[in-house]
Parts: structure tokens; C-alpha cells; sequence
């Protein structure tokens, strides 16, 4: 089998793949993944469309990986018979295009044909991506949809089955329909009709048990009646029997006064638990339980079903108490009773009569609805066919796209809007174009702060909405970027929100800038100093004052008074002062010797003492220049980048511009507000150039330059002859 050919082109310091034809996209899965550029992204937060992105997310985990968009290419090119059409980046199928040598072929094919019949255009080509949403969404909001489901809305001619379907869900759940409302579907019309089976079959086996009361519905209240009170009963008897084997139990069997006391400062109710937790009946060595008068208020309702369900039918209706020995038959009797109620089914459909289990059944609904769903489930296979349709023709419009946004980052590189470029920021008197969306900053800046970019982290507001974005800011000078500066950015739609820094992390967008912060960092540091003094100064100078000023309201004869001629400076002070100035200024001058000595050396020396300053700012941020990559910054927003995308400086200059007046503009350069010190600059710096090049002549720098007779003559004193030495000036 012969092997793909790939093309590669060089960008962001890496090898990428070129992707150009549909023999491309077919192939993209013997490619190597190793030379992918990314091996997986979000669905959401990128500039793409979401619906093409989950089709390809299988898994629906919100996130795409390599396997998924492998598959997805695959399934695209086995559809079509041009493999080019996967790269027209159109968003209209052709049917020509389409495979008719398979059935799954076949079935789109006319699936497409039965589009455009009912859009109008029978025997037309071209199904746009318009008209199969539009056959989907009419569709969808049909009764029979294919969805399987049954909407109970969409049963206006049969309010029983409306009623049930809606009885059906609320016990057994509801599914989501392709039209967005929620329906019944076969599971749960299953499980609701075992359910109603499972209770009839209880009902007929009432008789197969050996209880006392053939009659169901007696049986089955009577054993209802005696669980109710059964324990508490019970509970009577055995305080009896108690009481009758030893009489001094029979005061703390009873409630206490003082028990009674604690319930009279509550606000009672016949049916309040500390009521409830008091015995059935007054407690009497051996005594008989009442079942009409002299009962615990809490269970006088109990004890009356008690008394008709299983007292009367079982003992008489003259009965009006009830000894231990008829207590324990009653048990006996119905213990039948209460092992058939225990065997009732557990189901959401709680307690269901035999009358109500048989007219489901026999009225019919069971079939009524099964027919429903089948009939909606002979449109599923038209409604899949139309859903692949549309996957086909998304695919074919935004494979391409996808690709050079993901195995490779061709859109970033030619400039032409990636998919992780959320818009361009404004700020600063620059433009960044390199913004991500950011969903949580604090985690995000913790893994891009590796890309050595120079990142500003913005809130952006817009009509009620925020969302937060990373902007990176790759050349220019970062003196004035700020946590709480504003700007103005456009996403990819062309919308425009206020953007505020909220954060930065700082790193090297130039050797330029690199060369320069030394001396800003230095001047700002004097700035500071200065000010700081100047403040503490100022209040110091305030605070005296404020203190004389106190003191001369609080006693005007104590003031001060000045002396002519009194001599207030310390002459000491004076002199060591002058001793600091003059060592100061000897060494200033030897310093400045030693430097006028260096000669020619000098503009070396001024070099190196420039390199010394700023060679250290300008190393680091070489190396950190040279270390910049996009990768960490989408890695941060959830992608698995694989290679290591470079930002360089040509990349970087490109990626954040400054303002230029356009070529063809007209200028006006007198500034009516312009600062007229700038002047005084100007000549300083003629006079300082001035000074220089008159040391440079004295010092006999330019005499090398000069011709030969245009240099000063070479003479030097007599000697002992008279004669002069040659070589030495003439004085």
C-alpha cells in the first residue's frame, strides 16, 4: 500500500503539515501524531462553531481529541466520491458528490432528493445546510418525529392517552425530544404497564392465601388496620402483664404528673409525638384493652378502623374491650392477611386497586401507545439520515478550517484569525491581536506565566455581560501597562467591550525595552527617594510649625526673641562639611583624570561601562525572547499543544502594532503646546557635543586622520648642541 506524500512548511520554530487536499484530510490519520501541532482542544470558548464541534466530540466530554477528529475525516471522506469537495469550505452539498456505490451512499442520496422535494427544488443540486435544518426543524415539530417519544402535547384528539402519557412520565421519567420537549418513551411505557400487571396478579392471589376474610377488600383493610396499631397494642398488653406480675410496677408503667406538667407547657395537638409516645390506655394489672372510650387521643382514629376492620368483622360489633387472649387470635386470624399485604408490589405506582389494574388493562391504552411509538419510530430512520446530511455538509464547510487549527496553526501564521484568537485589544496606543479567552485567571495564570510572553489579564464588559481575556503583548514598551488601565476590545464578531487590566505578568517584549529599564528603573527609583524625603521633610517642617504655632497661642510672653547678630550656625558643622566637599570633589577629580588618561580608549571605556549597566537586562531577556511560546498559554485555556510554537520577534512585532500616521497624510508640526524647555535640550546637547569634539582635538585624537602635511610640525627642544630632537614639539 503506497504511503501518503506530506508537504511541510516552517513556522513558530516547528515542523507543520500542510493540509491542502481532500487526500490530505482522507490521510490525516497516518500522519504521525508527534508532528501534530495540538492533540486536543475545548469545544467551547474558541472562535469556532460549536455545533460542527460536538458532531466530532463523540464522547461529549466538551473536549475534541486527535482519535475523534481522525474519525471524523474518515467518516467524511467515505460519504463523497470527490474527496475534494472537502476542502471547498462551502456550506452546499452537491449530489454528485455524494457515494451511491453503498447503501448507507444510497440511503443520503435520496435522503437529499427527498429534501429538496419538499423545499421545492425537485431535481435541483446543491442541498444547502439551510434546508436540512429546516426539514429538521419542521420535523422535529412534528408528532411523528422519530425520536422514539410520544409528547403527550401533540394528542389533542385523545385527552385519556394525553392524560396517561403525562401520568407516565411523572412517575417513570421524561426524555428530551428532538424538538426540545420532553416525551414518554418505550422504557418507560414498559415499566408502568409491568407495574400495573404485577399489582393485578397480587389482587388475584388475595383468595390463595388461608386468611380468615375472603372478601380482597375486607382482607386487605383489616390487615392494613391491625399494622397500624399493631405495635402499640402490643405495647398495652405487655405493660398489663407487667403490672400483674409485680404491683409496684404499675406507677412507673403510667405517665408521671410531673411528664404531664412538661406537656402542659407545650402547645398540644391530639397528634403531637409526646402525646403519641404515652400508652395506648390507662395501665390496670390485667386489665382489658377499650376500644370506644378512654383511649390516648393520638390513636383514637387507629384504633376506630382497628375496631371496624378487624373487631367486628372477626369478634362482633358489641365487642367494646379486648383481653390479651383475644388480642393474640386476632393476630393468628390475620397473619395470612398481613403476609399477602407484605408480598404488595413495590412501585412507583403506589397502592392501586384490583378495579383500577383491570380497566387499564382491558381498556386498550397499552396498545394505543404502542402503536403511537411505533409509528413515530418509522420516521427515525428518515430523521438520522437528515441529522447526517447535515454532519456531511458541516464537515465539508469546516474540516479544512478545523485542521489548520488544530494539526497544524496555518490560520495563525498567515495572519488569517485562529481559532483560540478571541478578538484584538486596543490599549496602550498599540493593538494585541495574540487574545484567548480566559475562564478562570487565577488557574490560568499559573501555567502561561511559562510562555515568557508579557501577558495582561482584562475584564471585558459589555450590555450586562463579562468575560474575561488574556491579551499578550509582544513589542513596544511596557512603561505605562497597569492593573486598572482601560481599553477598548472587539471580538472576532466585531463587538466592542470596555476592557480594565486585572492583572499582569511581566516579562521582556525587546531587547530594546530590556536595554532602557536599568536606567527607568534607576531614575524611577530616584523619583521615589526624592519624593519620600520631600514628604517626610514637609511634614516634619508642618509639624514644627504647627507646634511653635500652639505654643505661641498658649503663651505669647515665652516667644522666642531673636538677638541681632547672634550667630545660630555651628562652625564646626560648617568645616566638616567643607572637608566632605573637598575629599568629594578630589575624588570626582581624580576619577575624571584617570578616565581623560584612557585617550583614545575613552569611547571603549563609556561602552563598557553602558554594557556593565545594561548587558545583564539585555542577556535575560535575550534568553526569555528567545524561549517565548504559545504553547503554555493554550495549554492554560485546555488545549494539549505538542509542539513548541515560538513567538519571535519578527512574529511578535507583528502580533502587537503601534499607531503610525498613514504615508499619505498630511502633517502639521507646530505644536502650539508644545513644551519650550525642549529647546534648552537641544542646546545642551550642541554644547555637550561641542565640549567633546574640542577635547578630542586637544587631546590629539583627529591628527591620525589628517594628512601628513596637514599635521602639526614634529619638532623638540635644542639639545646640548642646539640641536633640536627630532620628533619633539617646539614650545
Amino acid at each position: 500500500m503506497q504511503q501518503h506524500t506530506w508537504q511541510f512548511f516552517r513556522a513558530g520554530g516547528v515542523d507543520q503539515v500542510s493540509i491542502r487536499t481532500g487526500e490530505d484530510i482522507a490521510h490525516i490519520g497516518e500522519l504521525d501524531q508527534k508532528l501534530w501541532v495540538a492533540l486536543a482542544c475545548p469545544t467551547r470558548g474558541i472562535e469556532f462553531d460549536c455545533a460542527t464541534l460536538d458532531l466530532i466530540d463523540q464522547d461529549k466530554d466538551g473536549r475534541i481529541r486527535a482519535p475523534e477528529l481522525v474519525a471524523a475525516c474518515q467518516w467524511a471522506a467515505a460519504q463523497v466520491s470527490d474527496l475534494e469537495v472537502l476542502t471547498s469550505g462551502s456550506d452546499a452539498l452537491q449530489l454528485a458528490s455524494l457515494r451511491t456505490d453503498t447503501e448507507d451512499g444510497m440511503a443520503l442520496h435520496a435522503e437529499a432528493e427527498r429534501i429538496l422535494r419538499w423545499a421545492g427544488r425537485e431535481g435541483e443540486d446543491g442541498l444547502t445546510l439551510a434546508e436540512v435544518q429546516n426539514r429538521l426543524k419542521a420535523l422535529n415539530a412534528m408528532p411523528f418525529n422519530g425520536d422514539g417519544l410520544i409528547n403527550p402535547d401533540t394528542l389533542p384528539d385523545a385527552p385519556l392517552l394525553s392524560e396517561l402519557v403525562r401520568r407516565i412520565m411523572a412517575l417513570y421519567g421524561e426524555s428530551q425530544g428532538v424538538d426540545g420537549k420532553p416525551g414518554m418513551g418505550q422504557a418507560a411505557l414498559d415499566a408502568y404497564f409491568a407495574d400495573v400487571r404485577a399489582i393485578h396478579a397480587w389482587h388475584e392471589q388475595a383468595l390463595a392465601h388461608d386468611c380468615v376474610l375472603t372478601q380482597r377488600d375486607a382482607a386487605m383493610a383489616a390487615a392494613q388496620a391491625l399494622n397500624a396499631v399493631q405495635d402499640k397494642i402490643e405495647d398495652f398488653f405487655a405493660r398489663t402483664r407487667l403490672a400483674a406480675f409485680d404491683a409496684t410496677a404499675l406507677v412507673p408503667l403510667r405517665p408521671s404528673a410531673e411528664g404531664y406538667a412538661a406537656l402542659g407547657q407545650d402547645l398540644l395537638s391530639s397528634r403531637s409525638d409526646s402525646i403519641a409516645a404515652l400508652p395506648l390506655a390507662p395501665i390496670v394489672a390485667g386489665g382489658a384493652l377499650p376500644l370506644v372510650q378512654g383511649l390516648n387521643p393520638a390513636w383514637s382514629e387507629a384504633m376506630q378502623k382497628f375496631h371496624r376492620h378487624v373487631v367486628v368483622p372477626l369478634l362482633g360489633a358489641d365487642v367494646q374491650t379486648l383481653n390479651a387472649v383475644q388480642w393474640q387470635a386476632l393476630q393468628a386470624q390475620l397473619a395470612p392477611c398481613q403476609a399477602w399485604l407484605g408480598e404488595y408490589p413495590a412501585s412507583a405506582l403506589g397502592d392501586m386497586s384490583a378495579a383500577q389494574a383491570q380497566k387499564l388493562l382491558d381498556g386498550g391504552a397499552e396498545a394505543e401507545l404502542q402503536q403511537l411509538i411505533a409509528r413515530d419510530t418509522e420516521e427515525k430512520q428518515h430523521n438520522q439520515y437528515a441529522v447526517q446530511l447535515e454532519k456531511l455538509i458541516r464537515f465539508q464547510r469546516d474540516l479544512l478550517k478545523l485542521l489548520n487549527n488544530f494539526v497544524n496553526f496555518a490560520d495563525f501564521y498567515r495572519r488569517e484569525g485562529a481559532a483560540f484568537q478571541a478578538g484584538t485589544l486596543y490599549l496602550d496606543g498599540r493593538s494585541c491581536e495574540l487574545t484567548v479567552d480566559v475562564a478562570d485567571v487565577a488557574a490560568h495564570a499559573k501555567l502561561a506565566g511559562l510562555a515568557k510572553v508579557y501577558l495582561a489579564y482584562c475584564e471585558c464588559r459589555r450590555e450586562g455581560k463579562k468575560r474575561s481575556i488574556v491579551a499578550a503583548f509582544t513589542a513596544g514598551d511596557v512603561d505605562f501597562l497597569l492593573v486598572g488601565r482601560n481599553g477598548l476590545f472587539y471580538d472576532r464578531d466585531g463587538h466592542d467591550w470596555d476592557a480594565t487590566i486585572t492583572r499582569i505578568i511581566e516579562n521582556p517584549t525587546s531587547i530594546g525595552q530590556a536595554f532602557a529599564a536599568p536606567y527607568k528603573k534607576f531614575l524611577r527609583m530616584i523619583e521615589e527617594q526624592v519624593a519620600k524625603r520631600a514628604a517626610s521633610q514637609e511634614a516634619s517642617v508642618t509639624s514644627s510649625l504647627s507646634t511653635q504655632a500652639h505654643a505661641l497661642v498658649a503663651n505669647p510672653a515665652a516667644a522666642p526673641v531673636l538677638t541681632p547678630g547672634l550667630r545660630k550656625t555651628d562652625v564646626g558643622t560648617v568645616a566638616a562639611i567643607g572637608v566632605a566637599l573637598g575629599s568629594l570633589s578630589a575624588v570626582a577629580v581624580g576619577i575624571f583624570g584617570k578616565f581623560i588618561e584612557l585617550g583614545p580608549w575613552i569611547p571603549i571605556a563609556l561602552l563598557g561601562i553602558i554594557m556593565a549597566i545594561s548587558g545583564p537586562s539585555m542577556l535575560i531577556a535575550w534568553l526569555k525572547l528567545r524561549q517565548r511560546s504559545l504553547g503554555p498559554i493554550l495549554d492554560a485555556s485546555g488545549w494539549a499543544i505538542n509542539g513548541r510554537m515560538k513567538i519571535n520577534l519578527r512574529l511578535g512585532r507583528s502580533l502587537s502594532q503601534t499607531g503610525k500616521v498613514p504615508v499619505q497624510a498630511s502633517r502639521l508640526l507646530n505644536d502650539p503646546y508644545a513644551d519650550p524647555r525642549m529647546g534648552l535640550w537641544g542646546v545642551g546637547a550642541l554644547v555637550l557635543a561641542a565640549g567633546l569634539m574640542f577635547l578630542a582635538w586637544r587631546l590629539d585624537w583627529f591628527d591620525s586622520w589628517l594628512p601628513v602635511a596637514a599635521q602639526p610640525a614634529a619638532t623638540a627642544p635644542a639639545a646640548a648642541g642646539g640641536a633640536p630632537v627630532p620628533g619633539t614639539p617646539i614650545p
